[in-house]
């Protein structure tokens, strides 16, 4: 009978758990890059097999990569697709980058104004003429206090 209370609190504790996990912003954020980057990739793989690697075979006289094959014994091995899947992944780096690059001059714009404010809260205000003059005639009794006590101790 304990044993059964105890798995079944046990199992409510992971529940709870994997729900207040499963809530959490990162975690919707991160499925939501992953959905986008799937179709992103779709449309960068078709950008790469039926624009760039066209235009490419076109250049070297009609050639398709994916039938770039070679036979070693019965093995065949097609480097033609390796040299696309190469392209597809440059390509993908570069416009990772630039969004990237991209993202980070907008957070960069948004965080100068900020910088600014904290700044001017760092700075404390000036100080009226009346207090820095009693300010610099407090200075000057605790040295004169300084060096009373340093003579009278000789």
């Amino acid at each position: 009978m304990v044993k059964k209370k105890a798995i079944k609190e046990k199992s409510k504790n992971f529940i709870n758990e994997f729900k207040q996990f499963i809530s959490r912003g990162n975690v919707i954020d991160l499925a939501v890059g992953v959905i986008i980057g799937g179709a992103f990739g779709k449309i960068v793989t078709s950008l790469v097999n039926d624009i760039i690697m066209p235009l490419i075979g076109a250049l070297f006289g009609g050639q398709q990569f994916t039938s770039l094959t070679f036979k070693l014994n019965d093995v065949e091995i097609m480097y033609g697709l390796f040299i696309q899947n190469i392209i597809d992944f440059l390509i993908v780096a570069l416009f990772v980058f630039i969004i990237i690059k991209l993202m980070n001059s907008l957070t960069h714009l948004k965080e100068e104004p900020k910088k600014e404010d904290e700044k001017k809260k760092e700075t404390p205000p000036a100080k009226p003429d009346d207090i820095k003059l009693l300010e610099e005639i407090r200075d000057l009794l605790k040295n004169e206090d300084k060096k009373n006590k340093a003579t009278k101790s000789k």
